[in-house]
């Protein structure tokens, strides 16, 4: 009995995502997968293109992609003495995509300029590309192209136009379910304790619902925690469960992470403790002595206003 591992397993809780994905690659279409950070977009493309034995072209979006970076150039060095032949010609991902029939995956799609966009809205109409001196080369049969984004996130970004989404569909991916979640921590943190772990989880998933948090943390979130608890009670010698071993994996885990709200002036760190106090309860007396740990007095002077 074969004991190989499933690639869509690495997918944990995107049954329904990978059905949609593999009926509209096998389709024929192109596709943009939209959802916060953390819900496992690449994980998900990845899972797919191993699953299917295709080639699999990465391409992070950023300002820096430009047409060329994309399609390919010729080597200059050789330009001098061969010409604009085809055999100097050094395939960028697109044009590597295109000649093996592979998925181009295309992360932050709106961070990529609007030039090097055009060229990806070309190639998806005719299936096509014209690059000067090297003439016309077709997308040879499997090729797809998988672009993703975060709809939420505003710095850096650009509006995706109506001609990209005309040329694609669209599927939406938010957070997985929280025991979806602790299965991916477990997968991909140290071992802990399973009651532990889930607490961990749903600590970080608080932070998606705080009045004071616009934006809060991904799954990401709760592995760092279970990681950084892991190395802090080595260090100290206690259990991964102590208290202020998870507050302090919780505060560097998470504070960096969130995205307060403009009308709150309450720091994250306070946040975090509050949100942490609320899932795991208040510090142990002896955990406590008198206002030490990180975030512990702003948080005292907000309870002692609140009363």
């Amino acid at each position: 009995m074969s004991s190989a591992l499933n690639p869509l397993d690495s997918a944990i809780g995107r049954g329904r995502e990978i059905e949609l994905l593999r009926a509209a690659l096998d389709s024929g279409a192109h596709v943009v997968l939209e959802g916060p950070p953390g819900t496992g977009k690449s994980t998900l493309l990845r899972a797919v293109a191993s699953a299917h034995a295709v080639p699999f072209l990465f391409v992070e979006g950023n300002a820096e992609l430009t047409p060329a970076r994309l399609v390919g150039h010729f080597d200059p060095a050789r330009v001098l003495a061969e010409g604009y032949v085809e055999e100097i010609f050094i395939d960028g991902p697109l044009m590597a995509a295109l000649r093996s029939g592979g998925l181009l995956y295309v992360e932050e799609l709106n961070r990529v300029p609007e030039e090097t966009l055009n060229v990806l809205i070309t190639v998806m109409s005719e299936a096509e590309l014209h690059v000067p001196r090297l003439g016309k080369v077709e997308a040879a049969t499997g090729f797809r192209l998988v672009a993703a984004m975060n709809p939420f996130d505003a710095v850096g970004t650009a509006r995706i136009s109506s001609a990209i989404y005309d040329r694609t569909c669209r599927i939406t991916m938010g957070y997985q379910p929280a025991a979806d979640e602790s299965a991916i921590v477990g997968r991909q943190a140290p071992a802990a304790p399973s009651d532990w772990r889930d607490k961990v989880v749903e600590l970080t998933r608080r932070t998606r619902a705080h009045p004071d948090i616009r934006i809060g943390s991904s799954v990401r979130g709760s592995i760092d925690i279970v990681r950084l608890s892991t190395s802090l009670a080595a260090g100290r010698g206690v259990a991964v469960t102590e208290w202020m071993v998870g507050l302090d994996a919780a505060l560097v885990a998470l504070s960096g992470r969130i995205r307060l709200a403009e009308s709150t002036s309450r720091p994250p760190e306070e946040i975090v403790r509050e949100l942490y106090e609320d899932v795991f309860g208040p510090a142990p007396a002896q955990d406590d002595p008198g206002g030490a740990s990180p975030g512990e007095a702003p948080a005292r002077h907000a309870r002692a206003a609140h009363h």
